[in-house]
């Protein structure tokens, strides 16, 4: 599986979260996180996400209109494209934020992966990270922070190119937190938000994007 450039177009804006309740980050046991097999359940996340930039604008309408068409999106049988849930991991003081070099896309991300069936995208996150990167006790807030629709080359699958409908949410570490990649993964780095235009890491436009929403959305949670 080869990844190839994001439709929803590139982002470096830091972006300014207007945070109305500090509320309460959500954990594996919280029992919004059960699973949800409701398509509307992920379009209720995607309805409520406000966008911050033009590219945020754009991906919304999109995975919403293709949702509207598609009553298997959320199942990643569905040929043409599927939810995919991802996130901008934190240490505990936001000061890192955590990529994984993919093994199949040669290239650094941020942790996510399909959906799976379940509309309960913020557990989609959670679990994606917790695989992705061995950290246990993470945990996840639970209002989407980006949203993406990016083309992905899968030349087994029956639609050789088809969509990730990715919405994105910020996930904090604790402060013990230790990394362990998994074999999706042949590398994890934590990095500052200084480094994301590192040209070692060649983070692509939308990687940094979430990073740059991630940090500021952290920056006012957390400290």
């Amino acid at each position: 599986m080869l990844f190839r450039s994001t439709v929803s177009g590139s982002s470096r804006a830091r972006g300014r979260f207007e945070v109305k309740s500090q509320g309460e980050w959500w954990h594996g046991e919280t029992p919004e996180m059960a699973f949800d097999g409701q398509l509307s359940t992920a379009m209720k996340i995607v309805e409520g996400f406000e966008p911050l930039d033009g590219q945020q604008i754009q991906a919304k309408q999109t995975i919403l209109e293709f949702a509207e068409k598609h009553k298997d999106s959320l199942h990643r049988s569905c040929p043409s494209g599927h939810f995919t849930g991802s996130c901008w991991v934190v240490n505990s003081d936001a000061s890192k934020g955590l990529v994984l070099l993919h093994a199949k896309a040669q290239k650094w991300l941020q942790p996510g992966g399909h959906a799976d069936g379940d509309g309960r995208l913020q557990a989609v996150a959670l679990k994606e990270a917790l695989e992705e990167t061995g950290i246990a006790d993470l945990q996840v807030w639970p209002r989407a922070i980006d949203v993406d629709v990016h083309e992905v080359v899968d030349k087994r699958a029956k639609e050789i190119v088809h969509l990730h409908l990715d919405v994105r949410f910020l996930i904090k570490a604790p402060q013990s937190a230790v990394a362990r990649r998994n074999h999706e993964s042949l590398d994890l780095r934590w990095v500052a938000r200084e480094e994301l235009n590192d040209p070692r890491l060649a983070l692509d436009p939308s990687t940094q994007r979430v990073a740059n929403y991630g940090f500021a959305l952290a920056d006012q949670l957390m400290h």
